[in-house]
């Protein structure tokens, strides 16, 4: 097979001086044609660097396998999960007789923090062919109805978690009947996962995250310095400094790492990324960081309270296990409010959505929409959906639409011919016939409606905060979210809540700033007063 071109830097050809410093750290090997080098649905302890001879990345998982790549002399195989623990989701198999050199992971890593160049050639390289695996849906099936809430609700996790996988639809794609038929399964057993001889029925995210190796064990150690509960910015922030500075930090997400950032397309007014970054490169970013720094991740885990033993804070998850810690950073976000609207219920599952990332794009690619909210959430989701959407309409509650949005993201959408902008406008029904044909808009100064057809409706009207797990155990302000030093009694650090050693930043937080920069930097303080906090009572 010929070497597939290097078109977008997923596929570079390491220099010649990279080749030198690599090959007296790892072991010379050679290879026969056939000889699986690398297992989809395996973790790998290898950087594996082709010497002589083609090796092919394959999904085979289908019939026939299919060749995503191959590369030649001086490439190298992986992908993004052997920085994060993950399995791998395709399988690397040489084509011929040839040689490669297999690095330990532990010495690569000295090298790269030595060498940011080749840290950056990989580093890039593995994100870009995440991307590409997510486009070629290559991965692990998902067979459902797009009737189904539990069929969006595994959709919606493998697409958070940047999970590669495929949709095979009951009621538009043939082999769906096929593939069931030959597990001895009927309709009314699914949504289904197969992956790697698996079949799992229905499964919660939990047991498709273990399944494919995203959720890792939970920590050893009795207590731990710090609890990031949330791992949006600032809880990411919080874990990579925390780690960095040898704190031994846990971080727990129920759904994924990025919080409603990783949810973002294109992020514009980040410090340091003057052509954007998206928010699911960045949420990967800043785990493979932290990471590196020795923090743990537990994802998906959902905290369900806090409570204190012997001293110690302890989060208590929804499968009853239990972590302590001598402190705890609260991250855990807010989540989008919900519109309730004559005729939603009946499309909810098909055609309602609150983020605007690929997988939404794809369900209505060339389709009419409606995105609702006037803020930079709402703003960057109709820029986004313009570029696959037939035309978007942006229903905006106030007078004009700079109002809570960023000037530049107003004057952006201006421009854009496919967005059409209704100002003192609402959404006030909905209707279909179990998937969104047309949605009913009142502009509030004249009172007269009208009807846009829209086969999708993406809802950004503010947020409430996640805070139930707290319960009674941390002062809360009127609307909910956590009230932190200067709004309690008594002196207390600017982000101190009501316990002592239990801290908040981002947007679960009173009078926050709800921009990513802004979660970052109260993530980043947070590290320096549990510092504060652990000297003073250690």
């Amino acid at each position: 097979m010929k070497e597939t071109p290097d078109l977008y830097g997923a596929y570079p050809r390491l220099e010649d001086y990279q080749l030198a410093e690599l090959t007296p750290l790892g072991e010379r090997r050679t290879t026969s044609a056939g000889e699986v080098l690398q297992q989809a649905g395996e973790s790998s302890d290898e950087f594996i660097v082709v010497l002589d001879g083609t090796v092919a990345i394959v999904q085979d998982t289908t019939e026939p396998e299919r060749v995503i790549a191959v590369h030649g002399p001086r490439r190298f195989l992986g992908e993004i999960g052997m920085l994060t623990g993950q399995q791998f989701f395709l399988s690397a198999v040489a084509q011929e007789p040839g040689e490669v050199l297999a690095v330990p992971p532990e010495q690569l890593r000295e090298l790269v923090s030595r060498d940011p160049r080749l840290a950056d050639l990989i580093l890039r390289a593995f994100l870009i062919r995440r991307s590409l695996q997510l486009t070629l849906g290559a991965g692990f099936a998902i067979i459902g109805s797009r009737f189904s809430a539990d069929t969006r609700r595994l959709r919606d996790f493998a697409a958070r978690n940047r999970l590669p996988h495929h949709w095979i639809d009951l009621e538009n794609d043939a082999e769906a009947e096929r593939l069931l038929r030959e597990l001895g399964l009927g309709r009314d057993d699914t949504p289904v996962v197969i992956w790697r001889g698996q079949v799992l029925r229905n499964p919660d995210n939990e047991r498709l995250a273990t399944a494919v190796g995203l959720r890792t064990a939970m920590p050893v150690r009795s207590v731990c310095d710090l609890i990031v509960v949330g791992a949006g910015p600032a809880g990411l922030a919080a874990a990579v400094y925390g780690a960095s500075e040898g704190l031994a930090t846990v971080v727990l997400d129920s759904v994924a790492t990025g919080g409603q950032a990783g949810t973002s397309s294109r992020i514009e007014n980040y410090l340091g990324f003057p052509a954007g970054v998206s928010g699911a490169e960045l949420a990967d970013l800043a785990e493979i960081q932290a990471r590196r720094f020795g923090a743990e991740f537990i994802v998906p885990a959902t905290a369900v309270a806090l409570l204190e033993r012997d001293g110690h804070h302890v989060v208590q998850l929804e499968d009853e296990a239990r972590i302590s810690s001598r402190a705890v950073l609260i991250a855990s976000g807010v989540r989008y409010r919900k519109l309730d609207l004559p005729g939603l219920d009946d499309v909810t599952s098909t055609s309602v959505y609150y983020a605007a990332t690929e997988l939404e794009a794809n369900l209505c690619r060339h389709d009419p929409v409606v995105v609702v909210g006037g803020g930079n959430s709402a703003g960057q989701a109709a820029v986004f959906l313009a570029q696959h959407a037939a035309q978007v309409v942006l229903v905006v509650r106030s007078n004009e639409l700079g109002q809570d949005m960023s000037r530049y993201l107003a004057d952006r959408i201006e421009r854009t011919e496919r967005i059409a902008v209704l100002v003192h406008s609402e959404v006030r029904a909905a209707s279909g016939d179990r998937m969104l044909d047309e949605v009913v808009v009142e502009d509030l100064k004249t009172g007269q409606r009208h009807v846009e057809p829209a086969k999708a409706l993406f809802v950004f009207i503010g947020s409430l905060p996640h805070v139930r797990w707290l319960s009674d155990q941390i002062a809360l302000d009127d609307r909910g979210f956590v009230r932190t030093g200067s709004q309690l009694p008594g002196r207390r650090q600017v982000l101190e809540t009501s316990r002592t050693g239990v801290f908040a930043a981002g947007d679960v937080r009173s009078g926050a700033v709800r921009r990513v920069a802004a979660a970052v930097g109260e993530g980043a303080l947070a590290v320096r007063m549990v510092h504060e906090h652990l000297g003073r009572y250690s």
